[in-house]
């Protein structure tokens, strides 16, 4: 026997449970059902994820990331300060280590400029009035909006918020399109007028099946942090350096959490498998096959970035590497000697096989009846209120 709904949701992170969210708010007698393959939200890259609210200024004014971060950082902060969940609005400075880097902070603040975003650019000798314990290159980059709250709260709250609007969530659900407007769920065959698929890390790997994305494949990144107590490493805001422009990567960087703790990372290892937390974890063939792609098309374009991005990267496995690279943001980082491994997070991101080169925006696409979300990854977690409003509003209904 089929159930049948208005909207089917395909994934459970925050970007899914957003859309089912804003589908309500908009449709407020429609049935929505999420499927997650898990038995609770938020247990990929939406829970795993810094808790960073990005203020909005790394991305090109012309990008869906650049016109949903700022939009999404109030929005999300405004939920959760409704809803008291902890908040720590620490502010960020991006610091420079180079000639080179000033000329990136250049394009930063004017990115900042253009998005509408509140940036200080100040001189080094005005740092210590920030944050006392990093260090810059004749200038730096304040931003008052960056703050940080605790992901998987978050996540879950809207996922309660989409109950109370009266939408449904099945977990242990691994959902499988059979056929225009009909799901497998595992348990349940579910007939949809529209089907979105929000599914994260699964969400290419469902679009190409129904001949969606070809263009694109899948390389993950695994991103390792370790952390240790603020005390000991006492910051008072998130310390960042300049980016790589030619990376969707943010590079070794200082966060703080809600439980007061300084966390060093990430690392941006690039992996074969969705969802290998470690080295050793699990693959299948699908994966492997995506990111051999993903590799090849990088390697033809440049390989030697390649190679030294999955050198440097690998090399961040040591704690040793972290603290060599955190010291040029933070010079005291030596004296901290009591690092934790915190819960590795994988970041799905796209290659574009055409430009071989990663995918730096979100990227929608839709086919018949069903709306693929690809590409969801940074600042997606932040973003998500007002994506959703703009998926829903532009290609749903």
């Amino acid at each position: 026997m089929e159930k049948r709904c208005d909207f089917l949701v395909i994934g459970g992170g925050i970007i899914g449970l957003s859309l089912g969210r804003e589908l309500l708010r908009t449709q407020s007698k429609a049935r929505v059902i999420v499927l997650e393959k898990e038995s609770s939200p938020g247990v990929h890259a939406s829970g795993r994820n810094s808790g960073v609210l990005h203020a909005g200024f790394y991305y090109s004014p012309d990008s869906l990331k650049a016109r949903f971060c700022l939009e999404g950082n109030y929005a999300l902060r405004s939920l959760i300060k409704e809803y008291r969940i902890p908040i720590n609005e620490c502010g960020k400075v991006v610091v420079a280590n180079t000639e080179e880097d000033l000329e990136r902070l250049d394009i930063l603040f004017e990115r900042g400029s253009d998005n509408g975003v509140a940036l200080l650019r100040g001189k080094a000798s005005d740092l210590q009035n920030f944050e006392p314990m990093a260090s810059t290159h004749k200038e730096f980059l304040w931003s008052r909006n960056t703050a940080v709250s605790d992901p998987l709260a978050v996540t879950q709250l809207i996922a309660q918020l989409f109950i109370n609007l009266g939408g449904e969530i099945q977990y242990n659900s691994h959902a499988k399109v059979l056929e225009s407007g009909l799901v497998d769920s595992g348990t349940d065959l579910i007939r949809a007028d529209r089907i979105i698929n929000a599914a994260g890390t699964n969400a290419i790997h469902i679009a190409h099946k129904l001949d969606v994305g070809k263009k694109y494949s899948q390389l993950p990144v695994l991103g390792l942090y370790k952390y240790c107590d603020n005390e000991v490493l006492p910051l008072r805001t998130l310390v960042y350096p300049v980016p790589n422009p030619k990376n969707p990567f943010l590079g070794v960087h200082f966060t703080l959490t809600v439980d007061h703790k300084v966390k060093i990372g990430p690392t941006a290892i690039p992996i074969l498998g969705r969802e290998q937390y470690n080295l050793a974890g699990k693959l299948d063939l699908q994966d492997v096959i995506s990111s051999s792609k993903s590799i090849g098309s990088l390697f033809q374009e440049s390989p030697f970035a390649l190679a030294n991005l999955a050198y440097s990267e690998l090399s961040k496995v040591s704690t040793r590497k972290l603290i060599r690279d955190g010291k040029r943001l933070v010079p005291s980082i030596s004296h901290a000697m009591k690092w934790k491994k915190k819960r590795a997070g994988i970041r799905a991101q796209l290659v574009n096989l055409e430009t071989q080169s990663f995918e730096m925006d979100f990227v929608i696409e839709s086919k018949g009846n069903v709306v693929h979300v690809l590409n969801a990854v940074s600042p997606g977690w932040t973003s998500a209120i007002p994506f959703a409003t703009h998926i829903v509003k532009n290609h749903i209904l």
